[in-house]
């Protein structure tokens, strides 16, 4: 079962680890309960660094996604892991992470979310569902008609991504999303954010 809210926490937004642990504490102090870590440009070392600091650092009914990396899922003790459509697959993602572990998949259309269903992935991410200013080259909008489409396709557990803000977040889950994955809105007063995330979308 998914959390209402998937707080994404990107490395490229802080300069120093203290400062991205810090940020850390308070997504799960607001009541984050599922953060995805991702490091587009860092080096395994890195990642890795961080990442088992995260894990160290949070209470232990937080679950930890890691970006891209199944091999530094598996070495952080992360519990999953999340992959794009140029990723490896979900098949063999679940070869390098085994059972227990979760396996999400991205998906930027209505027939990619559709090729993810036939897979063993344990939910989808389907996006941008608005305008966002997270990715310097996103793909074309999905819009509540895509993820109402999507929605129809798949019974598996649907995360919608993109834009996705306090103001609009409800009508994301009212198009069919189980949960939203937020970037850019908890930038500013991370605990209340994701506090008011949780209000809104209960």
């Amino acid at each position: 079962m998914l959390p209402r809210i998937y707080p994404i926490l990107d490395a490229a937004s802080f300069n120093r680890q203290h400062l991205l642990l810090e940020f850390a504490r308070q997504l799960t102090s607001g009541g984050a309960t599922l953060i995805q870590y991702r490091n587009k440009q860092g080096r395994a070392r890195q990642i890795l660094s961080d990442a088992r600091n995260l894990r160290l650092a949070s209470v232990d009914n937080v679950r930890w996604i890691m970006n891209d990396r199944a091999d530094l899922c598996i070495a952080a003790g992360f519990d999953g892991v999340h992959i794009g459509q140029d990723d490896l697959s979900p098949e063999s993602t679940r070869r390098v992470v085994k059972e227990g572990k979760w396996v999400g998949v991205s998906s930027h259309s209505v027939e990619q979310a559709i090729a993810a269903d036939a897979t063993t992935a344990d939910y989808i991410a389907i996006g941008p569902i608005f305008v966002t200013k997270s990715k310097e080259q996103p793909d074309p909008l999905v819009g509540l008609e895509g993820l109402k489409k999507v929605r129809a396709a798949t019974r598996k557990p649907l995360v919608a991504i993109g834009g996705i803000t306090l103001a609009n977040c409800r009508s994301v889950v009212d198009a069919g999303a189980d949960s939203v994955a937020v970037i850019s809105a908890l930038s500013t007063s991370p605990a209340k954010s994701v506090e008011d995330f949780i209000r809104v979308l209960m």
